[in-house]
């Protein structure tokens, strides 16, 4: 409910139920519906009167079908009480309260002072019996009728008196005659200060308040000094002299506190003789202007290299100072491990669609789908580092000799069984692509015997016979072997080639 003080449908009922004298009566008919969303249907009973209502809990249940008995019920309802507040203050301000404060604009004090005839019940009992006996223990008085307290309420020489059953009642009854009276005398005009008229708050501020003040604006020392105290020490008596600038003053009272403030006050109607002081225009303070947040458009198509698309996109429509983008899900297809979402963007007449994986990556492409649009490049992605090391790096730096240096200088420093490849051969092999295949500063020791070698390897390597050892072997007439078919296993290609070149090769097995 709204108002936390308006009372509920069951504590109604419960008022009509005690008024007509019966029992109300809630009965739980049914639970239904799962464990977090239950429906309670109650039932009330009004004498032979029923109502039924559902809610999501007991509680509201009950109150529901309270709130339905209390529209269909045929029993008479009681009449309602008048709230406190209605009456002749509606509002709660009494006249007292009103009568203080006018009585602080008049610059007046009201005083209440009882005038009762008889301040309470006295016995008529007679405790002078004959005999001498006790009175008894206990006594009860006559009756007497109800008593009226009388109030007299004082107000700058005007009284006003007012009665009623209690004594805060006498009180309202006065303030409520002096309100009439004082509401259409006019408001005392202000003394004026240095030729102004005072602000409300010096009301409330004491006079040593406003002797400091006035001395800070005129830039006038002050100081308060106690220059006398006399008497016994049960009733002693102080002196405060005060100075502010030329102007001086005494005041006497029983204590330090009630001289200095005697001594404020002579010195402040001197102070506030004073001509007024000249009006000077206070400078406004220089605000700096806080710089705006919003990025301001570059004429290049190159703003916004390497943001975020959307985040781009955005601002750019800021510093346009128009409509910013607007993303909706068109479409999401695939299955539940493959999905594909499909986001579309709009800007201004524009509009524009990315898929993705998920929902971020469409919405993502979308914008870079739009910045394309709009005229704007997207940002390129950078390269990726190289795995491998350079040429330089590789060899251990960038000296140019060590580039055409053998990778090997002599035989023996090769493994067992590796015969360094000359490079006229490995280029007629194909085996020059890699970084060790430059053309070395050694030369063949007989360079058309390594061409022929080299094209006798070639043509074994690839297809297993060589026409031109074949032709060698003729011209030669030598009774050399002569393969039919092809070889295929090296160790026929390097016997073959052996024989062809007059080269002797020996094989060992090594354990």
């Amino acid at each position: 409910m709204a108002n936390p003080k308006e009372k509920t449908p069951m504590c109604l009922v419960n008022e009509l139920a005690r008024f007509n004298k019966i029992q109300p009566e809630y009965k739980l008919l049914s639970e239904q519906g799962p464990a977090h969303s239950k429906v309670f249907t109650v039932q009330l009973t009004l004498g032979d009167q029923h109502w039924e209502a559902e809610g999501t809990s007991i509680k509201k249940a009950q109150h529901a079908a309270a709130a339905k008995a209390l529209e269909g019920t045929k029993f008479p309802k009681p009449t309602a009480r008048p709230s406190r507040s209605e009456g002749k203050n509606p509002d709660s301000v009494t006249p007292t309260v009103e009568l203080n404060a006018l009585c602080m604009k008049l610059g007046k004090k009201p005083l209440y002072k009882p005038i009762d005839p008889y301040t309470g019940m006295r016995s008529t009992y007679n405790y002078t019996m004959r005999g001498g006996t006790y009175p008894p223990r206990y006594f009860y008085p006559f009756p007497v009728g109800p008593l009226l307290y009388q109030v007299e309420l004082s107000i700058g020489g005007q009284q006003f008196h007012g009665k009623g059953r209690t004594r805060q009642a006498a009180k309202h009854d006065a303030a409520a005659k002096a309100l009439k009276v004082l509401q259409n005398e006019p408001l005392p005009e202000k003394p004026e200060v240095n030729g102004k008229e005072p602000d409300d708050e010096n009301l409330n501020k004491s006079e040593i308040s406003q002797v400091f003040e006035i001395a800070l604006k005129r830039n006038l020392p002050v100081n308060f000094e106690v220059t006398k105290e006399s008497g016994p020490p049960h009733m002693k008596s102080f002196v405060t002299k005060v100075s502010v600038g030329e102007f001086m003053g005494e005041g006497e009272g029983k204590s330090k506190k009630i001289s200095k403030k005697n001594a404020a006050i002579a010195v402040l109607e001197e102070l506030k003789k004073l001509p007024p002081l000249p009006t000077v225009e206070k400078m406004k303070p220089r605000i700096k202007k806080k710089t705006k947040s919003i990025v301001k458009l570059q004429t290049s198509p190159e703003y916004g290299q390497g943001m975020n698309p959307i985040s781009r996109l955005a601002q750019i429509q800021q510093a346009k100072k128009e409509k910013e983008p607007e993303y909706m899900l068109i479409t999401e297809r695939g299955l539940p491990r493959r999905r594909e979402f499909v986001m579309q963007v709009k800007v201004g007449v524009h509009t524009a669609e990315g898929m993705g994986t998920n929902k971020k990556v469409a919405k993502r492409n979308a914008a870079e789908n739009m910045l394309e649009i709009l005229g704007f490049k997207v940002p390129q992605p950078q390269p990726p580092k190289p795995a491998l090391k350079t040429e330089e790096k590789a060899w251990g730096g960038g000296n140019k000799e060590d580039e055409f240096r053998m990778p090997y200088l002599s035989h023996q420093q090769l493994p067992a069984g590796i015969l360094p490849m000359v490079p006229e051969v490995a280029q007629a092999v194909g085996a020059n692509q890699g970084h060790h295949t430059k053309e070395f500063s050694r030369a063949a020791p007989n360079p058309a015997k390594a061409t022929v070698t080299a094209m006798i390897a070639r043509e074994l390597l690839y297809g297993g016979t060589s026409p031109t050892a074949e032709t060698i072997l003729k011209n030669n007439n030598s009774s050399g072997h002569v393969p039919h078919g092809p070889l295929t296993r090296p160790s026929e290609q390097l016997d073959y080639l052996s024989n062809v070149q007059g080269i002797q090769v020996n094989i060992q097995l090594c354990k």
